[in-house]
């Protein structure tokens, strides 16, 4: 038989979990804050058409 201790609830528990998630979350969010982009020069494609320097390369003949 296992014995509780009265003190413990699993409101506490998940309280504490989600806590903890938290926790992490900005300490992730700050490492990644003070280590700076990935890809400085990366930027998204412009919406009408294809990326500049794709060369209208097509696969058309892949199946």
């Amino acid at each position: 038989m296992s014995a509780k201790s009265p003190g413990v609830r699993p409101s506490s528990v998940l309280a504490g979990f989600a806590l903890l998630l938290v926790v992490v979350f900005v300490v992730a969010f700050a490492v990644g804050r003070q280590a700076g982009p990935v890809s400085p020069g990366l930027r998204p494609a412009p919406a009408g058409g294809s990326a500049p320097g794709a060369g209208g390369h097509d696969m058309g003949g892949m199946r």
